[in-house]
């Protein structure tokens, strides 16, 4: 079909490209393309992929919009916290450009429906911020014949990569297995700078449209590294291995797995660490919390976080203690064995981790938080203030 007034004159500018013109337009018209989180890399590549025109837009994300994601989560205003974050995407892309089609998914993806959801498009746009959806995306990628764009930011660090290509690597292939639980610290624990997903998500869009064009030089077999502090990029060479379990010449994973279980972590992507008798630090719920910090004999909440969280808002009148990470060496000095402890951080990562090294040291009756501090706002006390 040939493109309408209003399509000749809204992308006049590509229309002028030599590379693109009539034909590449009608292309990213006819073009699929997943992007799969709607948060600080969704945003930007979203945005930039419909307004250059891409005829179908899925979103896929279960999450809601919450005020520390405004920093950084462009497509979200204030007037949409605790929207879902695909019906609130979905109305600017929509508004955007209304020749686009967006489809929403409201769920995380899973073993259960990843191959399902991108077997549906014809390219994917990886936004997520976990090693579970990472991988998940990569191998649901590979075995539907589906490339997907890879995006990563941590505090001012990005990294960006085209993979699962006919003939090129996949996130395997550079990354075999993914590090152990804890090492690499979330953006909640460690921070990112709210203009660094806008480089790396635009970077993602960009690669994306190249690749649907089929212009330029693609990031197939290679990884760009972005140093935002000094402003600079280097680029690492990434070839596909044979012995790869997913893309190899003899793969041994055909089947999608159980990657909290690969990773090691739960599904909220927090780390499971056994303690000495080989379990695991037990969860806590925040509306079981509750009820034990009413009963007899409450737990005592130990607060692991920086004082600087603390201070914005804590449950110091619940009797907490704040103890931060580093300063979880002492505990054996200031903490009762005899009474149970129930470790609280943000959103749980840093309080299961201090949960299975106080199992370590000898404290036997040990929680922490699920969900962090947050589920604690959710479920309890909507009026505390978590950072």
């Amino acid at each position: 079909m040939a493109l309408s007034r209003d399509e000749l004159v809204r992308y006049a500018r590509h229309l002028a490209l030599r590379d693109v013109g009539l034909e590449g337009q009608a292309r990213l018209r006819e073009a699929r393309i997943l992007v799969v989180g709607a948060g600080g890399l969704g945003s930007p590549a979203a945005l930039y992929l419909a307004a250059a025109g891409v005829g179908t837009l899925g979103l896929a994300d279960a999450d809601e919009v919450d005020a520390t994601n405004l920093q950084r989560q462009v497509v979200h205003g204030t007037s949409d916290l605790g929207r879902p974050k695909v019906e609130s995407a979905a109305e600017r892309l929509r508004d955007l450009n209304p020749h686009v089609e967006v489809v929403t998914h409201r769920v995380r993806l899973d073993r259960t429906n990843a191959r399902e959801v991108v077997g549906a498009y014809d390219l994917v746009v990886d936004g997520s911020d976990n090693f579970p959806t990472r991988y998940l995306v990569n191998d649901a990628c590979v075995f539907a014949g589906v490339p997907f764009v890879y995006g990563a930011i941590l505090r001012w660090d990005g990294q960006v990569s085209l993979f699962a290509t006919p003939d090129g690597p996949c996130y395997r292939c550079l990354f075999r297995e993914p590090p152990p639980p804890g090492m690499v610290p979330s953006c909640s624990d460690a921070g990112v700078f709210g203009a660094l997903p806008g480089v790396v998500g635009s970077m993602q869009a960009l690669e994306a449209l190249k690749y649907v064009l089929g212009v330029g030089d693609s990031l197939a077999g290679r990884l760009l590294l972005f140093d935002a502090l000094g402003s600079t990029w280097r680029e690492i060479t990434v070839p596909r291995a044979p012995d790869c379990p997913v893309c190899g010449d003899e793969p041994t994973i055909t089947e999608l797995v159980d990657y909290e279980f690969f990773c090691g972590v739960g599904a909220d992507g927090r780390p499971l660490e056994p303690g000495p008798d080989g379990a695991l630090p037990r969860e806590v719920e925040a509306d079981e919390l509750s009820r034990r910090l009413a009963s007899s004999r409450p737990p005592l909440v130990v607060d692991v976080r920086e004082r600087w969280e603390w201070d914005a808002g804590n449950l110091a009148a619940l009797g907490a203690l704040h103890l931060p990470l580093d300063a979880l060496g002492d505990a054996p000095e200031v903490l009762p064995r005899e009474r149970d402890l129930v470790l609280v951080c943000s959103v749980g990562a840093r309080s299961a981790g201090a949960a299975a090294h106080l199992r370590a040291a000898g404290f036997a009756e040990v929680a922490h938080l699920r969900g962090g501090l947050q589920s604690w706002v959710r479920d309890v006390d909507p009026s505390l203030t978590v950072l």
